[in-house]
């Protein structure tokens, strides 16, 4: 009698590994083998924790580092010298001094705003503006309205179910002032293969 008690609390065998199974761990006909984890996993979870404690005392506890963000804002201000400037204590001008709601008419700010125009724009309306993905820019028609005050407001919301995304979390107000000053000086340079025309033709 106490032979076969014996018996039964041994641990069974699993016939197919010959690892011991943990008592009582089954559920729904699936039991849990009593083997320990290979080695390399083992040596990745605590490669894990110890980075993991590192990374947190370097960046966190010690500040010795840039954090995301503070990358993101590092390498934003490194492409807008303008600002960069600004932020290290340069020359800075006053949002009083610009006009937000008309266009810009001097050469540099233009430029500037070609150049953003270039970067971010030209992959959906081309160099030149005549349209691909998004609407031929140097005809009069206007899906949004052609206004300057629509341009910048499209620029800065976007048109999320035409695939435009909202540049205002992506470009300084400045830029956007810059590159919707370009946009219309487009108006009417006729460039080769345009995009058909879309919406409705703008009368000042």
């Amino acid at each position: 009698m106490e032979e076969n008690m014996n018996k039964e609390q041994l641990p069974e065998i699993d016939p197919l590994t010959n690892d011991k199974f943990v008592p009582e761990h089954e559920f729904d006909g699936i039991r849990e083998l009593a083997n320990n984890p290979p080695w390399w996993l083992t040596f990745i979870f605590i490669f894990s924790m110890l980075f993991a404690y590192f990374y947190l005392a370097k960046y966190h506890f010690y500040g010795d580092g840039e954090l995301q963000i503070q990358e993101y804002e590092s390498e934003m201000l490194a492409a807008n010298p303008e600002e960069e400037e600004e932020a290290a204590g340069g020359i800075v001008i006053e949002a009083e001094d610009i006009d937000y709601s008309v266009p810009l008419a001097d050469a540099s700010g233009l430029d500037k705003g070609a150049k953003v125009f270039k970067t971010n724009c030209a992959v959906c309306h081309l160099a030149e503006g005549q349209g691909l993905v998004g609407p031929n820019l140097t005809d009069e028609y206007w899906i949004h309205g052609g206004s300057f005050e629509d341009i910048t407001l499209i620029i800065n919301n976007g048109v999320v179910e035409k695939g435009m995304i909202a540049w205002k979390g992506q470009l300084s107000k400045k830029q956007i002032h810059q590159v919707a000053s370009y946009i219309t000086t487009l108006q009417g340079t006729n460039p080769p293969n345009p995009k058909a025309p879309e919406g409705e033709k703008y009368v000042p």
